[in-house]
């Protein structure tokens, strides 16, 4: 390793640690579903780790990133307070598949003439399984 690369390395890890380094997040982070119906669904809890209030919207896409249509999402877009969490609720059509891949994504969306405009993105994996 290039020694100069060394100082740099501790310094971004003290300022994480001193930062307090903490992220959006989403749980479960993977799951599997089987279901008897034509549609799956899938209970996920966006969470925000900010000491403010934060937007996020529910999104669902299939395993290569493809938006999934006819989903539906209990709650989205949604505000969730500091350091809170709120259960989201999505219904996922198999289309006839016996198996469905998707991926469950919370965006957070940044508030109009705020200072920071990053959106943040987060997905867990979820395989639902048709039972015959």
């Amino acid at each position: 390793m290039n020694p100069v690369a060394i100082p740099s390395i501790l310094a971004l890890a003290a300022l994480l640690v001193a930062g307090g380094a903490r992220a959006q997040s989403l749980t479960p982070m993977r799951g599997e579903v089987r279901s008897v119906s034509d549609a799956f669904a899938v209970r996920v809890f966006p969470s925000n780790p900010y000491d403010r209030p934060i937007r996020v919207e529910v999104y669902v896409y299939d395993q290569d990133f493809v938006p999934v249509s006819n989903v539906r999402v209990s709650a989205s877009p949604l505000m969730l307070a500091p350091e809170a969490s709120r259960p989201v609720i999505v219904m996922v059509p198999f289309e006839g598949r016996a198996t469905r891949k998707v991926r469950v994504c919370a965006e957070s969306i940044p508030f109009p003439n705020s200072q920071t405009q990053v959106r943040a993105q987060i997905c867990g994996k979820f395989l639902g399984k048709r039972l015959s």
